[in-house]
């Protein structure tokens, strides 16, 4: 009977749900590709600066 009800609740739970517009989407994808860009141009650019400077050092 618990599985029948926990069906029953998820259905009146899932009436709620309030999916984003079409245009809503696309710009919070466009800002997480540019922010990972930027994350890895960041992370890059130490990882180089890291790098040339350790290779002088040894």
């Amino acid at each position: 009977m618990k599985i029948f009800q926990f069906i029953k609740d998820t259905r009146a739970e899932a009436k709620h749900i309030n999916w984003p517009t079409r245009k809503t989407t696309i710009v919070s994808t466009i800002a997480v590709v540019i922010a990972a860009f930027l994350v890895g141009y960041y992370l890059g650019f130490f990882d180089f600066v890291f790098s040339y400077l350790l290779n002088i050092i040894l």
